[in-house]
């Protein structure tokens, strides 16, 4: 599908072109929404440059994300898809760029695609050019990975409130569970967002070494170092966030081994109470027939007053050595 994004009176006007129609020659943003091969080959023609394929968009090496072709340059970023659920997925997303109009090739829905249809559409002030637009969209972008670090750091202070402050129910493992899948969310969360930023900055990189290639103005290129700036800081963000998840985990786990030890620690205790009682009972249950206390009138509540009194002597030694 192709949705071409052309200039009207007040902003840029959405008109979808079906299958086998002729795109507007006055386009200023096309954006390709699973495109057949001949969806790519009609936006090639009019863009003077090849788009890349869905295999070649899904390459990792860094020349084969961004290069020249004659008529533009293409640049391939990841985005976040649904950043904000449990387990987000990545969308490579393609942008064709000339000084006149930009070309995005995606296989998914990104939000930051979305919202920047919208704002096109209702913002006059955007300068009708593929660069004007493509730094919208950049924008866009950068705010929601900023946003979605927020989230995960908002989620994270809960999660410490919790651990640190609250406690967790040792009596119930799904507490322990629930409270590391909760931090396991906020890693992968983290980890996606180091993916999207060295993508970007690489896209940055290379888009401001093109300046005068795409026409960029004086504001774009300095518009360029901003949002590097902006990438930067996220970046050193999610590394902060890495080594307090860090910390958080290995505090939930050891709070999960110090309840272990208590549980063992209680049982050796016991143990050890009951090994004097357990050893009386022992030696007046080997019945030798030369035994005098099998005999005693008073021999059964004796041994019985003797494990008693050995249990107290044994309690009241861990007491004083602050055993229990």
């Amino acid at each position: 599908m192709i949705i071409a994004y052309t200039p009207a009176a007040t902003a840029l006007a959405r008109t979808e072109v079906p299958e086998g129609g002729a795109i507007p020659a006055t386009a200023v943003w096309l954006d390709l929404f699973n495109p057949t091969h001949q969806e790519r080959q009609a936006a090639e023609r009019l863009m003077g440059a090849e788009i890349p394929t869905r295999e070649e968009i899904a390459s990792i090496e860094t020349s084969e994300r961004l290069y020249d072709e004659p008529g533009a340059i293409v640049m391939t970023a990841i985005l976040p898809m649904a950043a904000r659920m449990p387990d987000p997925k990545l969308s490579s997303v393609t942008f064709v760029l000339s000084a006149k109009r930009l070309v995005t090739v995606r296989y998914g829905e990104p939000q930051s695609i979305s919202h920047c249809a919208r704002r096109v559409q209702t913002d006059g002030t955007i300068p009708r050019t593929g660069p004007g637009v493509l730094f919208v969209m950049l924008d866009i972008i950068i705010d929601r990975c900023a946003d979605v670090m927020e989230e995960a750091s908002e989620s994270f202070d809960r999660m410490s409130l919790k651990v640190f402050e609250e406690g967790l129910n040792s009596r119930n493992s799904e507490t322990y569970r629930s409270a590391i899948r909760v931090q396991g969310r906020i890693g992968l969360q983290v980890a996606r967002m180091h993916d999207v930023c060295a993508s970007l900055a690489r896209l940055l990189l290379f888009l401001s070494s093109r300046a005068k290639r795409v026409g960029l103005t004086d504001e774009q290129k300095d518009a360029c170092k901003t949002l590097g700036r902006d990438i930067h800081s996220i970046k050193e963000h999610a590394d902060a966030m890495d080594n307090k998840l860090s910390f958080l985990l290995d505090a939930t786990v050891g709070l999960v081994n110090l309840e272990q030890n208590q549980i063992i620690k209680i049982f050796s205790v016991l143990a050890v109470v009951f090994l004097p009682p357990t050893l009386i009972a022992s030696i007046y249950g080997m019945n030798f027939e030369l035994m005098p206390e099998l005999q005693w009138v008073y021999g059964y509540p004796f041994s019985i007053l003797l494990m008693v009194l050995s249990v107290a002597v044994t309690f009241l030694y861990f007491r004083w050595k602050k055993l229990l």
